[in-house]
């Protein structure tokens, strides 16, 4: 975890994000966001630090949605234009009881067409899982925006980013929000949220650091153990 600003009472995310980004070193980076933080502005602020961003992009930006969705709905492109205009990369995983197969879709098609700073290629993402005790199918269609152009990252760059990004919700966000009870805690007031919300940031990456995977195995452990966690932050005087 970098840093992180407060999210004031009558505000989101979107206010809070460029507060955040603008305390970071930008450049040779890549910046991934949901639907909810994919504005022009914060692209554009990404740009001006010498970053590049992959957005996530959904109904709340319709006119961006449906220009991607309709370009690998119906492509322009001729059969000759294909290998210049399309590629494509394919993954598949097998674990927690599911398999799940991802093709990934880039295009330039819309770069010159597109109203968003320094689009370098639109996205198409479709995940197709088979929960293996039921059978049962699940299928997911994303969309998302990158200024990152084809010389920069091929598809399975782009897979890489995307993954990278729900790894740091599963990694870090649900396990604040589940693990830590972050959710249903009660403490509101004053800088408390922000003290609490750091200090779990700091033992996740503790934890992390130590080679814990599984976050609430980690807790039960030192909850068993606490002189181990008390050695663990240093807490407990070194042996001469």
């Amino acid at each position: 975890m970098l840093g992180q600003v407060e999210v004031g009472a009558k505000t989101n995310e979107i206010g809070a994000a460029p507060a955040l980004l603008a305390q970071m070193e930008l450049s040779n980076t890549v910046t991934t966001v949901d639907a909810l933080l994919a504005q022009r502005s914060l692209a554009q602020q990404i740009l001006d630090g010498g970053g590049h961003y992959l957005m996530v992009i959904k109904r709340n930006q319709p006119e961006t949605y449906e220009a991607i969705a309709q370009l690998f709905a119906d492509p322009p492109w001729l059969p000759h234009e294909r290998e210049s205009e399309y590629w494509t990369h394919t993954s598949s995983e097998k674990g927690h009881g599911r398999y799940e197969t991802r093709v990934l879709e880039a295009s330039i098609s819309l770069n010159g067409w597109l109203n968003w700073p320094g689009v370098g290629q639109v996205m198409r993402r479709r995940c197709t899982r088979l929960m293996v005790g039921t059978g049962e199918v699940e299928e997911e269609t994303t969309y998302a925006v990158t200024s990152l152009g084809r010389e920069q990252a091929g598809a399975s760059q782009l897979e890489g980013f995307w993954r990278g990004h729900w790894g740091i919700e599963n990694k870090v966000h649900y396990v604040r929000d589940t693990t830590m009870g972050e959710d249903t805690g009660q403490v509101h007031t004053g800088n408390a949220p922000q003290a609490m919300a750091a200090l779990r940031n700091a033992i996740i990456s503790l934890l992390r650091r130590e080679g814990w995977k599984n976050i609430a195995n980690a807790l039960r452990h030192f909850d068993a153990h606490p002189k181990r966690a008390l050695d663990l932050i240093g807490a407990l005087p070194s042996r001469l």
